[in-house]
């Protein structure tokens, strides 16, 4: 049996691991699917001051505090940044990292150096919170989903917390350790970039996979990301 906690990216929660889950579970495997301070279920609690450090400590509170050891850490997306510290903070208690079309700033950088912006991107802002236009989510992010996929994961994105870019040397004690990793290009995405992910597999000396699916494997494949993380 596998223990596994899986990384929600910007604009979700927990739930979007449900496929995922439900398949892991069903092996026998032990899953966890947290849902990040500021979103999902917690959107209400949005404020400014919710960091990459500050949600990672809390994950790995609740790693210490379930008694979880050996952990294949998951990450798709932004969630790759809350991974790497939650690893860094959790050391001793992280078995294996599985990047799944997720970002990993290296030192100096930040998810703004990472992401290929295009003008389709239309984002709404307010102090404490970001999040894509109803429509962009719908029609982008969003649009190789089934159409009752769709409306469901589209009645349950939430703005993200807009202090959990990174900062440039947030990362830098994560980079500066060794560590076990599977890094999965979903390669019908745009972000992040096949040569970004090449690169964090590249740099962490770990496998690097590609799956055919868009940047929710979660979601659209789950059975797929299932297999590939079982095989870990």
């Amino acid at each position: 049996m596998t223990t596994f906690v899986l990384i929600h990216g910007g604009f979700m929660g927990g739930w979007c691991w449900k496929p995922t889950v439900r398949i892991l579970a069903a092996a026998g495997h032990e899953v966890y699917a947290p849902t990040l301070d500021g979103c999902g279920e917690r959107a209400h609690q949005a404020r400014p001051g919710i960091t990459v450090t500050s949600q990672a400590t809390e994950v790995a509170r609740f790693i210490e505090l379930q008694d979880l050891t050996d952990v294949v850490l998951v990450a798709t997306s932004s969630g790759g940044l809350v991974a790497a510290k939650t690893a860094e903070l959790a050391r001793d208690r992280i078995g294996h990292l599985v990047f799944a079309d997720a970002l990993a700033p290296q030192p100096g950088e930040v998810v703004g150096d990472i992401v290929i912006k295009s003008d389709s991107m239309v984002y709404e802002t307010t102090e404490s919170t970001r999040a894509p236009s109803r429509e962009d989510m719908e029609t982008r992010m969003f649009a190789e989903l089934p159409p009752d996929l769709r409306a469901w994961a589209m009645d349950r994105y939430t703005p993200h917390p807009v202090g959990t870019s990174g900062e440039p040397d947030e990362l830098d004690g994560f980079w500066a350790q060794t560590w076990g990793a599977t890094v999965i290009n979903c390669t019908r995405g745009v972000n992040p970039s096949e040569a970004h992910q090449r690169r964090t597999a590249e740099r962490l000396n770990g496998a690097y996979l590609e799956l055919d699916s868009g940047h929710f494997p979660m979601l659209s494949h789950p059975e797929e990301l299932a297999a590939m993380l079982m095989a870990v």
